[in-house]
């Protein structure tokens, strides 16, 4: 602190900026969490919140500006939760994305790529393919909410357009406001998942109590006048289930590899389809797997990795934690001609052993894409493989991820295991916001 400023010199995960107070004795003390502050600007602050050895404080004022620091799009921006970034340049925010993930790799496990990769990069508006919107039915205010929830709190933001959703979407919010409203259960509709496909909108609309017969006729009108297919949740996530129109599929396309992926709402997909396309090219790419090779997609899902390496592979076997997923991804390879190539099968992947890789016989190469929790059992089977059974250890490794931290955890393991991280580099799947996503390549030794 000097002259009652403070320095911003870095953002957090959060896009928060971090600045330090200074001691009396001159030296650095506390360090600071300020909401919409960006590296490189002098600000003064109010703080809010004080612990030991951190406080988070708002800008009172800002003294000097980032040349990054930009208008926001959307006008909600700071009241809704839905984005962090907006303020802050794209191609910045793609930046301090690359050094977020490089500063974990080194803090967390002191590993560098020999080479960063070009950043993956796409439309930085109206990319969100798929959303869960809260719904709110405010009696005092006689207004029905459906959006993100406010910045920080467990309120839905009272937001009538959102930009990072594809236009159409957007310029649904009013009207599903105002349909919700005429419900009879409009107190019993918590939330509504969205699901955009090339040629379908998927809304999957959650419902505590059973819907009237009139109900049914509203749903069915939305649906005809903004081309929309209603699915209904009564319960758990096994119950979802389509109610109108019945047709077409929801469906995304990798037209790269002329594959066509059919899906339901309530499956996990990438947000972003323009950059899920680009990110499947480059790790096919990076995989480089030849025609004779047996490979693994571990964490395979749907088959978003697995069916585009089919297509140059000689064999591709796909494992996933759920049956239901596996099934799917049977049903996608055959759908696609790819069934003689793929082989799918169900196995705990967070508690898979050495011994299960031994039986599941040698791969050349892995492609991994793992939820946020990472691959820490994998990577120590590997590890373990590494010293007992060398030959079971794949060449190659591409592992995709969605967090900085586990797979800066899963790379020291893997080092150690005797491969180098050869290439590193992000993924901008959600711009606007702090989310981490990346892709990097292990070689063994």
């Amino acid at each position: 602190m000097f002259d009652n400023k403070l320095k911003i010199t870095a953002l957090d995960m959060e896009a928060r900026g971090i600045g330090h107070l200074r001691n009396d004795d001159g030296s650095v003390g506390k360090v600071v969490f300020v909401d919409g502050a960006l590296p490189g600007e002098v600000v003064s602050i109010s703080v809010y919140r004080k612990k030991a050895h951190w406080e988070n404080a708002q800008i009172t004022q800002l003294h000097h500006e980032s040349s990054q620091r930009c208008q926001p799009r959307c006008r909600y921006f700071g009241l809704c939760g839905g984005c962090s970034m907006q303020h802050l340049d794209p191609d910045a925010q793609v930046a301090i994305k690359q050094r977020a993930l490089e500063d974990s790799l080194w803090h967390i496990s002191k590993v560098k790529p020999v080479t960063i990769l070009r950043p993956i990069v796409g439309p930085t508006w109206g990319y969100r393919y798929r959303a869960r919107l809260s719904v709110r039915n405010v009696t005092k205010k006689e207004v029905v909410l459906v959006g993100f929830h406010e910045k920080k709190s467990r309120y839905v933001a009272n937001t009538e357009t959102c930009e990072i959703l594809p236009p159409h979407v957007s310029a649904m919010l009013v009207p599903l406001r105002a349909l919700i409203a005429r419900l009879s259960i409009v107190n019993e509709v918590p939330q509504i998942e969205l699901a955009v496909g090339e040629n379908v909108t998927a809304l999957v609309l959650r419902i505590m109590k059973p819907m009237s017969a009139s109900d049914e006729i509203l749903l069915k009108e939305f649906a005809d006048k903004f081309s929309v297919q209603w699915w209904l949740q009564p319960g758990g996530m096994d119950t979802v289930e389509i109610f109108y129109p019945k047709s077409p599929q929801l469906h995304y396309l990798l037209p790269e590899f002329g594959i066509k992926m059919p899906f339901k709402p309530t499956d996990f997909t990438q947000v972003n389809h323009s950059i899920n396309r680009v990110m499947v090219v480059r790790a096919l790419r990076l995989l480089d797997a030849q025609a004779h090779e047996r490979i693994a997609d571990l964490f395979c899902g749907l088959g978003n990795f697995t069916l585009p390496i089919a297509t140059v592979a000689h064999q591709v076997v796909g494992i996933e934690g759920s049956d239901a997923l596996t099934e799917r991804a049977c049903d996608n390879a055959a759908a696609n001609g790819l069934a003689h190539k793929t082989r799918f099968s169900t196995r705990n992947l967070f508690e898979i052993t050495a011994d299960d890789l031994k039986k599941l016989g040698r791969f050349d190469r892995y492609l991994i894409d793992p939820p946020r929790d990472g691959a820490m059992a994998l990577c120590e089977a590997l590890q373990s493989l590494s010293a007992s059974e060398p030959d079971f250890l794949p060449r190659r490794i591409v592992y995709v991820s969605c967090s900085p931290g586990t797979l800066a955890r899963d790379a020291g393991l893997l080092v150690k295991a005797g491969y180098v991280m050869s290439l590193a580099g992000v993924v901008n799947m959600f711009p606007h916001t702090s989310h981490v996503e990346s892709m990097a390549v292990f070689d063994l030794k």
